[in-house]
């Protein structure tokens, strides 16, 4: 089955043996700590320049270890960042090494983007029962709490929820005029079904993460570098990239596939304006497999071209749009009540970021009504 969410899940500990290894391990399990006690830029500080070496995982190729290493780096390097009274504009080479080479052999930014803070960061606390929100705890965390820990599972749970959904967009994207309506059909259903048990854990976000929590407590360590007002010079990776300012886009949403994916295959499109340019800018932060997955389901897709013609899938494939409509209308709703009303409450602890853009520098509001209204016109 297509999938964007890895089938088994990820490892929570390095089986190579190198004390940098063990250091990673160690400084980013006491990452809430250190942020309580402002000590994370001074732990750092005093750490040697190959502190964090994961030299010996990419010389074995070592994919899930390298995946928990890119978590682990992207995790310090953000809450170094984010974690003083005024966000740090140098980071320290003992971790901008590290996170250069694995972002480059993993092929996307070194910034904390969806992959490490999702689709890599989550384990089963019981083994033989299925993935569920009950059943699923996070890896790394920035200060922890419930709050924190639902935001992120809430995303895991969805990306698992959406397998059947994913599975069958890509199908679809395969199926030719010569194939029986029944064909379309089959994978329409299952995409409907899919989406139905992806909203309603959607639906449950509020149940246990605060609006006010997750403003001020949350939400300021995911921020990037490209379009905030907090770092208008960018970043210098310290001895990376010639010492030149890099800017990258922040954790978000947009940075998971399956929204992109269903869009190709069931071919909505947006308009080509600053929102469409973004979109298409966060594939950069997906994995390299994913990407191809969602450009190759685009390039094929013939559904919406047969289901027009047809006329008699029309019920079904509105259907399939209805639901990611609610999605992003909830998605909406959302950022009215966590982010757009937070913006107006001061707090000592955490600025929240910029109150107008999101985690990945978008003005937010716009984009997703925008996002809302353009799937609601797909509507045969």
């Amino acid at each position: 089955m297509h999938a964007f969410l890895p089938k088994n899940p990820p490892i929570k500990n390095y089986k190579t043996k190198a004390k940098s290894l063990k250091n990673l391990e160690n400084i980013a399990s006491l990452l809430p700590k250190l942020l309580l006690t402002n000590k994370v830029q001074s732990t750092i500080n005093s750490m040697r320049d190959n502190g964090f070496s994961v030299d010996i995982l990419l010389k074995n190729k070592k994919k899930k270890e390298i995946n928990l290493a890119m978590a682990h780096l992207s995790f310090i390097a953000h809450a170094y960042i984010w974690g003083g009274d005024t966000p740090q504009k140098i980071l320290p080479e003992v971790i901008a090494k590290p996170w250069v080479k694995l972002s480059q052999f993993l092929g996307r930014p070194p910034i904390l983007s969806y992959a490490s803070y999702c689709l890599d960061n989550w384990f089963k606390i019981d083994n033989d029962k299925p993935i569920s929100l009950n059943n699923v705890a996070l890896i790394n965390n920035f200060l922890g709490g419930v709050d924190e820990d639902w935001f992120v599972t809430i995303h895991v749970c969805i990306e698992d929820a959406a397998r059947g959904a994913v599975d069958a967009a890509y199908k679809l994207s395969e199926l030719k005029e010569t194939n029986k309506i029944n064909d379309f059909s089959v994978q329409l259903k299952r995409i409907i079904k899919s989406l139905k048990a992806v909203n309603a854990i959607f639906s449950k976000m509020p149940e246990k993460c605060d609006p006010y929590v997750y403003y001020h407590r949350v939400r300021p360590y995911i921020f990037g570098t490209k379009d905030n007002p907090d770092l208008k010079q960018g970043l210098i990776y310290e001895n990376q990239f010639n010492n030149k300012p890099q800017f990258f886009r922040g954790e978000t949403g947009a940075q998971s596939s399956i929204i992109p994916l269903l869009d190709g295959a069931l071919g909505v499109e947006h308009t080509n304006d600053n929102l469409r340019h973004y979109l298409n800018e966060m594939r950069d932060y997906m994995p390299p497999k994913h990407r191809k997955m969602i450009e190759y389901v685009e390039s094929k897709s013939q559904a919406k071209n047969i289901i027009d013609k047809s006329k008699k899938l029309t019920k079904e494939y509105n259907s399939c749009l209805e639901e990611i409509r609610k999605f992003r209308a909830m998605h909406l709703e959302y950022a009215a009540t966590y982010i757009h009303k937070q913006a107006q409450v001061s707090n000592t602890f955490g600025t929240g970021g910029s109150t107008i853009r999101g985690t990945g520098g978008t003005p937010f509001m716009k984009y997703l009504k925008k996002h809302r209204d353009e799937t609601q016109k797909h509507k045969v």
